[in-house]
């Protein structure tokens, strides 16, 4: 591969901001494979599979450089049926594909429902060093991401980021709550501004080994989270605001 070009898995790659970082990634000259549970759009390279399943997992993550992993269940469900199978067993068997695989890094999608509690009560931005407030299970599956990726990055040397994700619609009742809702406007993410940001996550030289980071669009009215972080290690900022890229016309 020409230099600066990296294999990376993405899972989940048939999503909404999975389709964004397949195609930004794509358009950057890497190799790139999708993993979901149906064929992934403008991907040459996928695999149809759930990552409940570990032996497609590692197939998939064989020989990648890199790992972007989005697949979860992204909602408030059922914990034992519906969120625990693919946000805590799935995501195990994603970072033990990675690191069978001999990947370097591996960038976990996290929420930024962790900080749910003090987003309410205050208007200064929330930083990653601030204690977490989960608004619930679906929430709490991302602390333990977040947790359990510092766990391999210490244990076995991986270079490992955890991104408190905004807010990308996913479908119109999505798009109308964010339009009805200040806040939400503050903390949406356009797929341009998500696909941009797993790019550099993927390509960025690391400073430290782990780190947590935010990504939105730029806030209308106040920052909810403080981007600084990810512009100091990134060298991201982003370009969109509340309704670029939302389908809003």
């Amino acid at each position: 591969m020409a230099q600066g070009q990296q294999r990376v898995l993405v899972t989940g790659s048939a999503g909404r901001i999975g389709r964004a970082v397949v195609a930004e990634l794509t358009s950057c000259g890497h190799a790139v494979r999708g993993l979901d549970r149906v064929p992934t759009p403008g991907a040459s390279d996928f695999i149809v599979a759930d990552i409940t399943d570990f032996d497609a997992v590692k197939r998939a993550a064989a020989e990648a450089n890199a790992v972007i992993h989005l697949a979860a269940t992204p909602d408030d469900a059922d914990f034992l049926t519906q969120l625990l199978p693919p946000n805590i067993i799935g995501l195990h068997h994603v970072l033990e594909g990675a690191r069978l695989g001999g990947a370097r890094r591996v960038v976990v999608a996290s929420s930024g429902q962790v900080n749910w509690w003090q987003r309410q009560r205050q208007t200064a931005p929330i930083g990653p060093r601030e204690p977490v407030t989960p608004r619930y299970w679906y929430a709490a599956t991302k602390v333990f991401a977040e947790a359990i990726g510092q766990g391999y990055s210490e244990t076995h040397g991986l270079e490992v980021i955890a991104v408190r994700l905004g807010w990308v619609p996913r479908d119109a009742p999505h798009i109308a709550e964010i339009s009805g809702t200040d806040w939400a406007q503050d903390v949406y993410l356009s797929p341009g501004d998500a696909g941009r940001f797993f790019a550099a996550a993927v390509a960025a030289p690391m400073k430290e080994r782990f780190a947590i980071l935010y990504a939105t669009s730029k806030p209308v009215d106040l920052p909810r989270f403080d981007l600084a972080p990810t512009k100091e290690l990134l060298g991201w900022e982003p370009r969109d605001q509340w309704p670029e890229g939302s389908g809003q016309g």
